[in-house]
């Protein structure tokens, strides 16, 4: 009984002896040594974060910085928050926590943290830009600093998706009539001009394509874009942040598809989507499917006008820049090209096809070949140049009587091709000699002061083309220059 009386004595002084040194080490123990230096402030990697012009209800890509801790020894930021707080246009996270308000952030010595902004506007009623602001506010050592949150907003007309989805068939919206331009039109989805209807898009109107949106007109409708010089209709994706804003594949394309008629492009901008215009098979016997007057198509990720089996007119238009080609004339019909660029110096990828290539036969699905014939492909008075050596491609039916009426008449092109003059395919035209183009990166190709292209073209192609895509004369030399611009 006295060994087990001893035996637990001993225990509890053991235990005693325990908790009064952990009683000890904990009284010794110092709190975290932040940094309370009223005078101490945070460093950031920007002073403002700026969205350029964001359509209403559209989000914006997500911006980030830093928030650096320059000190030997870490901080407590007692609150982050945004200044309008649940009213704000701006959202913000920090290291993955959303909130418009964080409280006890610790950041270790010399160390930082990541915050990431998005803005959304609010829908104003408004055809001009509106300014929207707001600050993200830290508070450290009883000391404020902000960052400011700028974005210019834009109301618009934006085309939704309003008819339902069903098992066969995705959501769309349909769009006819005439669209007013004082306001961007902004397209998601698929857009439908529907048979039989007629969509007028007037000088001046902006359409932006959200991300794999498609403009397409239907059986018996017809779509009718009438810009004017200086004042285009523009085609383009929706993300205008400085990274995205030039970036080729932000959208679809504009589709005139099978049976659709009498359409009518002049003075348009179409720019950085997939395909620029898909021209789908024959609607009309008595006119062109496609008339397409003073347009450039630029910065396609694939091509910037496919036309299969169809019949289309092109006059002082500019082909420029394209991922994989700038005009595939495929499955036959009828074409006709005069005082067109057809530039391609392609620096985002490496491109493997020629800019033009020519076609007059399909595989069907039995893997029978059927024949369709090139009535004509006419081009005149144009130039065909880029950065690879081929730059054409002729791709005729060989194994039977077929019709490839294929023609190049007074103009500059780069080819491999056998061209002897007067050839039945090249006729007077210039091989292999760089058209001295003012600038490759751009799109415009006008033309150096000793340009072969100058005065080198016919007047036989330019009846009823007076004027070049700039509107200048064509007629004061003694013999128009190759392309869509006349040397002024």
């Amino acid at each position: 009984m006295n060994l087990n009386i001893s035996i637990l004595q001993k225990s509890f002084f053991i235990l005693l002896v325990v908790i009064t040194l952990g009683l000890i080490f904990e009284s010794c123990r110092k709190d975290p040594l932040y940094n309370d230096n009223p005078a101490f402030s945070l460093k950031f990697s920007t002073d403002t974060i700026m969205f350029d012009t964001v359509f209403t209800t559209v989000g914006t890509i997500t911006k980030k910085m830093t928030v650096h801790n320059k000190s030997d020894k870490a901080v407590l930021i007692s609150m982050v928050e945004l200044g309008g707080k649940h009213q704000s246009n701006f959202r913000f996270n920090i290291n993955g926590r959303s909130g418009v308000l964080h409280k006890d952030l610790e950041i270790r010595a010399n160390d930082s943290l990541w915050i990431f902004i998005e803005a959304t506007i609010d829908p104003n009623n408004s055809t001009t830009p509106l300014l929207v602001q707001d600050s993200i506010v830290f508070h450290l050592n009883n000391l404020k600093q902000k960052i400011q949150l700028v974005a210019f907003g834009q109301d618009a007309y934006f085309h939704t998706p309003n008819v339902a989805a069903t098992a066969n068939f995705p959501a769309y919206s349909t769009v006819s009539g005439v669209w007013p331009n004082d306001k961007p039109h902004v397209i998601y989805g698929l857009a439908f001009v529907p048979n039989d209807s007629i969509l007028t898009i007037q000088a001046g109107t902006k359409v932006f394509m959200h991300n794999n949106a498609n403009l397409i007109v239907l059986s018996g409708a017809s779509l009718k874009i009438f810009g004017s010089l200086n004042n285009e209709v523009v085609f383009r994706g929706d993300r205008l942040d400085p990274y995205y804003k030039d970036q080729p594949g932000a959208w679809g394309r504009i589709w005139l598809s099978g049976g659709s008629i009498d359409n009518e492009i002049e003075y348009a901008i179409i720019q950085n989507g997939r395909i620029g215009i898909h021209v789908d098979t024959l609607g009309n016997s008595n006119n062109p499917t496609l008339k397409l007057k003073n347009t450039i198509i630029k910065n396609m990720s694939t091509a910037a006008l496919l036309a299969q089996g169809s019949w289309v007119e092109a006059e002082n238009c500019v082909f420029a820049n394209c991922g994989e080609l700038l005009v595939w004339l495929n499955i036959g019909g009828k074409y006709s090209f005069k005082h067109c660029t057809f530039g391609n110096y392609w620096n985002s990828g490496n491109r493997r096809t020629p800019s033009i290539i020519i076609n007059n036969y399909y595989k069907d699905i039995y893997g029978n070949f059927q024949i369709r014939n090139i009535d004509q492909a006419l081009f005149g008075n144009c130039i065909i140049y880029g950065n690879k050596d081929e730059e054409i491609a002729l791709d005729k039916y060989e194994f039977a009587p077929s019709v490839f009426n294929v023609e190049f008449n007074h103009c500059l092109v780069k080819t491999e091709l056998n061209i002897p003059n007067q050839n039945a395919i090249f006729d007077q035209c210039l091989k292999n000699i760089d058209p001295k183009f003012e600038r490759t990166d751009s799109v415009y190709f006008n033309l150096k002061q000793l340009s072969p292209a100058i005065n080198a073209g016919n007047f036989a192609f330019s009846s009823g083309i007076l004027t070049d895509i700039k509107g200048n004369s064509r007629v004061s030399g003694s013999a128009p220059d190759m392309g869509a611009y006349e040397k002024e």
